[in-house]
C-alpha cells in the first residue's frame, strides 16, 4: 500500500509518542464500511505506541466537504447534526482504546471551538494565511470549479486547516490522517500551522479502498453497508463481506485484521487451496462485525443463517437463533406476512404458494407446478417433487413462525405467519 505524507514524519513517529488525528463529518447517522478503512488506520496508529485523536466535524458538517463530490451537498440543520454527531461518537467508542492511562483516544468537536469565532476574527486569522491561488490549485477545488462550487465549500479546506491549527497549539497534535482523497485538506492545515506557528506538523494519507470494479468499498446499488445495526442487520453485513472476490479479500485481510504478516500469509495460502471455502472472506467478516458489533454472537448468528439458505444445514438450526434476533434477520431477506388463522393447518402446497400470487413469489399456478416439475422448488430446505404435497403447518414452521421458500437455487423467502 502506497502511503502520501509529509517528510518527517517518519522520523517524528520513532522519536516521540505522537498525537495523530482524524475527522469525520457527521452527514449521516452513521459511519459505513468505507470509513472503517481510515478507523484501522487508528487503530494501528494506537498499537503502534502513539495516541490517536477523533475529530468529529459538528461544525464543518453544516458546510459540506467538496471532495470526491461533483455537485453541491445538502445543508444539514444543527439538530440533525448533533443527532448524527452523538451516534457517531458512539460507534467510534467501539474500535479504540479509551482506558490508556498514556495513549488512550480521545474524542473532539470542532463545533465547540467554531461556535464563538466570529467571521472577521477567522478572515484575519486564517483567510490572511491562505491565498486564492494556493487553494484553486487543489485537486478537490480544481475539480469543481468546472461544474461550479460555491463559496461555502470553497471555505471548506480553511476550516479543516483551523482543526489542525487549534489541534496542534491547544493539545499538541502534530499529525492529520485520512483517505488520499482529503491530501488538499489535510496539506492546507500543515500550511496554516507553518505560516502562523512556524512549527513543523504532518500529514498521512492512505490509497481509498475500492472494489475489483473500480466502486468504494462498503457500497452496493442498493446504498451504502452502515455501522449501525438498525441499518445494516449483520445478516446484510456478513453477505456484503463473504461475496467479495478473492482479489478482493487478499487485500482487505491486510487492512481490516490485526493479524501479523506471517498469519495473513498462511491464510492465504490456505485460503488459495480451496477458495470454495471463503475462508479470507470469513475472516475478514468476523474481525470486521466482532468490532463493530461487540459480540461475536452477531456473526455466529448471520453465519448459520447463510449456511441454511445458501449450504446444506438444515433448517432446524434456525430454531436455535432467539426468537427476537431471527425476527430481525428475516426482516432483512424478502418475505410475505400472512395470518395464520385464514388458512387450514393442513394445506396443499400448491394451494398456499397460489395464494400469495399477488405478493409476486409466483406469478400464477403454472409456475408453481412448472417449479416442482423441474425440481425448483425447496421448502424449509426439502425438495418438493410432488404437486399433491400437503403441508401441516403446525409441524413445519420454524420458531413456529416461518416457512422458508427457495424457488431456484439462489432465491429466497420466508413466509411470516401471524397469529
Amino acid at each position: 500500500m502506497v502511503y502520501n505524507y509529509i517528510p518527517g514524519l517518519e522520523k517524528l513517529l520513532y522519536q516521540e509518542t505522537t498525537r495523530g488525528y482524524i475527522g469525520f463529518d457527521p452527514t449521516a447517522p452513521s459511519l459505513h464500511l468505507g470509513n472503517l478503512a481510515t478507523i484501522m488506520l487508528l487503530k494501528h496508529f494506537q498499537q503502534a505506541g502513539h495516541q490517536p485523536i477523533i475529530l468529529v466535524g459538528g461544525a464543518t458538517a453544516s458546510i459540506g466537504d467538496p471532495s470526491g463530490k461533483n455537485k453541491e451537498r445538502s445543508l444539514l440543520s444543527q439538530e440533525v447534526i448533533q443527532y448524527n454527531v452523538e451516534n457517531i461518537t458512539r460507534q467510534l467508542k467501539n474500535f479504540l482504546d479509551f482506558t490508556h492511562p498514556t495513549i488512550g483516544a480521545k474524542i473532539y468537536n470542532n463545533y465547540d471551538w467554531f461556535k464563538d469565532f466570529n467571521y472577521l476574527q477567522f478572515l484575519r486569522q486564517v483567510g490572511k494565511n491562505i491565498s486564492v491561488s494556493y487553494l484553486i490549485h487543489k485537486e478537490t477545488i480544481k475539480n469543481r470549479l468546472a461544474t461550479g462550487i460555491s463559496y461555502t465549500e470553497f471555505s471548506y479546506p480553511l476550516l479543516q486547516a483551523y482543526d489542525f491549527y487549534y489541534l496542534y497549539k491547544y493539545h499538541n497534535v502534530k499529525l492529520q490522517m485520512g483517505g488520499s482523497d482529503q491530501w488538499g485538506n489535510l496539506t492546507t492545515g500543515v500550511e496554516l500551522v507553518r505560516k502562523t506557528i512556524q512549527k513543523a506538523v504532518f500529514a498521512l494519507t492512505t490509497p481509498l479502498v475500492t472494489k475489483s470494479d473500480g466502486t468504494k468499498f462498503g457500497k452496493t446499488e442498493q446504498g451504502a453497508i452502515w455501522l449501525d445495526h438498525k441499518k445494516t442487520s449483520p445478516y446484510q453485513m456478513y453477505q456484503f463481506i463473504l461475496n467479495i472476490t478473492d482479489k478482493e479479500a487478499i487485500q482487505y485481510v491486510k487492512i481490516f485484521t490485526l493479524l501479523s504478516k506471517q498469519d495473513i500469509s498462511m491464510l492465504i495460502e490456505k485460503h488459495q487451496k480451496n477458495p470454495s471455502l471463503r475462508i479470507l472472506q470469513k475472516k475478514i467478516a468476523k474481525a470486521i462485525m466482532d468490532m463493530v458489533y461487540q459480540n461475536s454472537e452477531e456473526y455466529s448468528i448471520a453465519e448459520k443463517i447463510s449456511d441454511v439458505l445458501f449450504g446444506d444445514v438444515v433448517c432446524e438450526v434456525l430454531n436455535t437463533i432467539a426468537k427476537d434476533r431471527l425476527e430481525s434477520i428475516v426482516n432483512t431477506i424478502p418475505h410475505v406476512t400472512i395470518t395464520k388463522s385464514s388458512l387450514e393447518d393442513d394445506i396443499s402446497i400448491v394451494d398456499l404458494l397460489t395464494s400469495l400470487t399477488h405478493k409476486k413469489i409466483f406469478t400464477s399456478k403454472n409456475e408453481v407446478f412448472r417449479f416442482i416439475k423441474d425440481g425448483g422448488l425447496y421448502i424449509n430446505k426439502k425438495r418438493i417433487v410432488d404437486h399433491q404435497h400437503m403441508l401441516v403447518l403446525h409441524k413445519e414452521l420454524i420458531s413456529e413462525r416461518y416457512l422458508l421458500i427457495q424457488k431456484g437455487k439462489k432465491k429466497h423467502y420466508f413466509l411470516i405467519f401471524n397469529a
